[in-house]
């Protein structure tokens, strides 16, 4: 009978077992009736990915990694002599912009739904290196057009490093290849941008996907499934999930493909349109808006350098430590009144930082600087206490 069984698989599936694979990834994933359309946003960092990947293949077929070459390459050759590759370039462009975009939104649901509480520890650590993945891709991205912001801005993120107790000015160093940013600096960016960094990215999300399957999404109420409801409560991921997804990828791209051919210049900073000048200094460095919270966050501390560097790194990665952070028995924040209000203060102070963090740091703007980044660390200080108090009052409602 299992030799009857065995012989009806196709050749493919008796080698890597596919049709295992579709059950347990796609058509017996269920999903819970009770969600919103920001479970969505998964699905849409994976076809922003997608695009960037493409586009970025377009554009790498003319591109010059060659501090003396790159500019004209991207600025005559592709967007110039190629045809249509202005458009690879502003896709690409816009692309990078959106994957925060969408991300941050991702976050953001993660965070007040409590997608990262117990079993879910997993997909939060695996969510979080994708982001931080995401970040040093962009990063490295950001320098190859070799224009006058992008190498200022590596210039400057890469002196952070110099900090690092006793291998900081080495370790400078051997990231930029020399003592300033230079041709050495532009090939090794190229090669994490380009291989390394999308190849790392691919596998962890992998791994997060995989994740995601096996403790199962969360739900507006973050009350999980059992077994026997899933068939009754939930929803098939293929094909009637995805049947929505398609509906919300399609408004998505018409978003997205306004962005690119109306709406660009968000994506594009003019100063890069000036080539990288070693001996000429912009006026006001500032990263890509994405960073700009966090950068913020480091000019804050505008009294002590030092500090201002240890509160960037940690603004950075305490993100990550939420699983253990916020330890309340209630899931959702739709059931906590306490956490709701800390949450919509962080999301309003988020966007102030990055406002701020375009605004020179002086007067005024340093100070607000200063207390927008103390705002948002006090977000993360009052979890434990959020979840002490939430605690008790689910004793005290047992007890009743």
């Amino acid at each position: 009978m299992e030799r009857k069984e065995e012989a009806k698989k196709s050749w493919l599936d008796q080698r890597l077992a596919v049709s295992d694979l579709w059950r347990v990834m796609m058509s017996e994933y269920y999903l819970p009736k009770n969600i919103n359309f920001l479970w969505s946003f998964g699905v849409l960092t994976m076809l922003v990915f997608v695009i960037l990947i493409i586009s970025g293949i377009f554009l790498l077929m003319y591109y010059k990694p060659d501090s003396h070459m790159a500019f004209d390459s991207v600025n005559k050759t592709i967007m110039m002599d190629v045809a249509y590759g202005w458009v690879f370039r502003h896709v690409h462009a816009v692309g990078a912009s959106i994957m925060f975009l969408v991300l941050f939104i991702h976050i953001a649901r993660g965070i007040y739904y409590g997608s990262f509480k117990p079993p879910r520890e997993i997909v939060w650590i695996t969510g979080f290196l994708l982001f931080v993945l995401m970040a040093a891709t962009a990063f490295t991205g950001y320098l190859l057009p070799w224009g006058q912001m992008s190498y200022w801005a590596a210039q400057t993120i890469t002196t952070l490093f110099e900090k690092i107790p006793f291998i900081g000015p080495d370790l400078v160093i051997w990231m930029r290849g020399n003592y300033i940013v230079e041709d050495a600096t532009l090939t090794r960016f190229f090669a994490l941008h380009v291989v390394l960094l999308p190849l790392l990215i691919i596998v962890i999300t992998a791994v997060h996907m995989y994740a995601v399957r096996i403790v199962g999404s969360n739900n507006e109420d973050g009350i999980p499934m059992t077994k026997e409801e899933k068939k009754e409560k939930g929803i098939p991921f293929w094909p009637v999930f995805m049947a929505k997804e398609y509906f919300v990828m399609s408004v998505f791209l018409l978003f997205f493909f306004y962005l690119v051919f109306f709406n660009y210049k968000f994506a594009m900073d003019p100063i890069n349109f000036e080539p990288a000048n070693y001996l000429q200094t912009p006026l006001h460095i500032y990263p890509e808006w994405y960073f700009l919270a966090f950068y913020e966050v480091l000019r804050g501390f505008f009294f002590s350098q030092n500090m201002g560097l240890i509160a960037f790194a940690i603004s950075m990665f305490i993100i990550l430590f939420l699983p253990w952070l916020d330890t309340s028995p209630i899931v959702s924040g739709k059931h906590r009144p306490l956490f709701r209000i800390m949450f919509w203060i962080f999301v309003l102070d988020f966007i102030a930082l990055t406002i701020l963090g375009k605004l020179p740091p002086s007067g005024l703007f340093a100070w607000m600087g200063l207390i927008t980044s103390l705002i948002y660390f006090a977000f993360f200080l009052s979890l434990p206490i959020i979840s002490k108090i939430e605690r008790k009052q689910v004793e005290s409602g047992g007890r009743q």
